[in-house]
């Protein structure tokens, strides 16, 4: 009977064991890994599962999620951003910057609250940005500048995706010349924002008020024919810039000088300047046309489509077989502290900041072809032509690197021997036109005295103590001099403007002035 009783009891144990271990089997969802409904007394909401009890699929291609670290990076606030912009280009264009990049998303962004152009001559950009340490971009003033500047290692490499996006939708050329600055090691230093042509803008009404011809070529504003107003009324009729106040002016210099060849190119240059009012700024000699100031003045394009647009009495030629295409850079800066949002700023003014370049103030053609499709850009179809037409421009075959190498010492030189003295080459230029048109003398004449007006001058090197003739490997000379010392400036501007008093006083006294 006890062994009885104890079979019972070790079988009530067994049955006990099974319905428990069952349970927990159907508790635990089994081997089917299938979750059995929750009980009506327990809500879903307030269980917190286990990562065992709630497995997370991750689809392969699925970006793993940010840690805490990074969830807190992105969510923190950009800081208020303040851009400082080194600049050559004219208020117009400043404000319409401001307006238009301060609405933007991309500034809204990189929260850029506020931006500051700073105006400074083209031979101090260097030393402005070495002594200021704070500039983010530089933007304008033409390649030969930013060219100088990435020698000077003053140029950082974009690196933001976004700018190189933006950057990648510029041609890397137009019309034959290069849009951008390509490092050895295949990063942008430099990418164009605009596109420009350089010629003159006449002033039709003047040309006949003094039935001038129309110019077609450089020479033409050097010309006996241009300066008898000069000699009649006193009145010069050309206007042109000087070169260390007006980078576009400087290019046209340096495009007459490989146009026309050193010697003869300053020969064109000296009859020109001593035809010209010279104006303080490039935008001055624009005005001077638009009012009917002068017949003509040397212009960069967008300037000339401004004055059309102003006066129709106006027209802007371009010199053809000699002239160029240049793409107007923006950069940044090694000097920036914001480097990004730097960076963000240019590719707007890459994309949609083009927009900019529409305006009736500014008719600027833009580098980026996509501008057109904007709705700004759909509106210009005159400059989608004349961009077109650019584009196929007949130009001379333009060396950069040569004009870098002899630009200081052009800037100077022009700047003592044509600008400081331009008074006194004027009364020679009258006293030579009055003789050849009273025909006391003839033309070989004319042009033997023209000749020695302008020739490049031999002077008293302030370094070596020699005279020496300023040719052009003399000018490659003196701007390597000068970038090294910057402080023989005045030492060689002082021995030009000898020379060319001398000069000039001689041939007075020849032609009994």
């Amino acid at each position: 009977m006890a062994a009885q009783a104890r079979t019972y009891l070790l079988a009530g144990v067994i049955i006990l064991f099974v319905a428990i271990a069952a349970a927990l089997f159907l508790l635990g969802g089994g081997e089917t890994g299938e979750q059995p409904a929750a009980p009506a007394e327990t809500p879903l909401e307030e269980t917190e599962p286990t990562p065992a009890e709630t497995p997370r699929e991750t689809p392969p291609e699925e970006t793993p999620a940010a840690t805490p670290a990074e969830e807190a990076e992105a969510e923190k606030p950009r800081e208020p951003v303040v851009l400082r912009i080194l600049t050559r280009h004219p208020g117009e264009i400043q404000r319409a910057t401001v307006e238009e990049f301060l609405k933007s998303e991309i500034a809204k962004k990189y929260n850029i609250v506020e931006i500051k152009f700073y105006s400074v001559p083209p031979v101090a950009w260097v030393s402005a940005i070495q002594s200021r340490g704070d500039f983010d971009v530089a933007w304008g003033g033409g390649p030969t500048l930013f060219d100088q500047l990435y020698q000077e290692g003053l140029l950082a490499p974009l690196t933001l995706d976004e700018a190189l996006e933006a950057a990648a939708q510029i041609p890397d050329k137009f019309a034959g010349v290069p849009m951008k600055r390509v490092g050895p090691d295949g990063k942008i230093y430099w990418v164009a924002a605009s596109v420009a042509s350089f010629g003159f803008t006449v002033n039709h009404d003047v040309l006949r008020e003094y039935d001038l011809p129309v110019p077609r070529r450089w020479a033409d504003l050097a010309s006996p024919i241009y300066g008898r107003p000069l000699v009649e009324e006193n009145r010069p009729v050309v206007s042109i810039a000087d070169p260390t106040k007006s980078t576009s002016n400087t290019r046209m210099y340096e495009i007459i000088l490989q146009a026309y060849g050193w010697e003869e190119g300053w020969v064109v240059l000296t009859g020109m300047a001593a035809n010209s009012v010279i104006e303080s700024g490039s935008a001055d000699v624009r005005d001077a046309v638009i009012v009917g100031k002068v017949a003509v003045g040397i212009t960069i394009d967008f300037y000339g489509y401004t004055a059309m647009r102003a006066n129709p009495a106006t027209e802007y030629i371009i010199p053809e077989g000699e002239t160029i295409v240049n793409g107007d850079p923006i950069a940044l800066l090694v000097t920036s502290k914001n480097p990004e949002a730097a960076q963000a700023f240019i590719a707007w003014v890459l994309t949609e900041g083009q927009k900019i370049w529409f305006r009736d103030d500014i008719n600027r053609l833009p580098a980026n072809p996509n501008a057109f499709e904007l709705p700004e850009g759909r509106e210009r179809q005159d400059l989608k032509a004349v961009w077109e037409k650019l584009a196929q421009a007949e130009t001379i075959n333009f060396d950069d690197n040569l004009a870098l190498q002899i630009e200081l010492a052009m800037q100077l030189y022009f700047n003592a021997v044509l600008v400081q003295l331009n008074s006194l080459l004027k009364e020679v230029w009258k006293t030579l036109l009055s003789a050849y048109f009273q025909g006391e003398i003839n033309d070989e004449t004319l042009q033997n005295y023209v000749r020695k007006l302008g020739e490049p001058l031999e002077y008293v090197d302030p370094v070596t103590g020699e005279r020496v003739v300023f040719t052009l490997e003399d000018a490659k000379r003196v701007t390597s001099l000068l970038r090294e010392d910057p402080g023989l400036r005045d030492a060689y501007i002082k021995a030009w403007r000898e020379a060319a008093i001398e000069r000039y006083e001689s041939l007075l006294a020849e032609l009994g002035g």
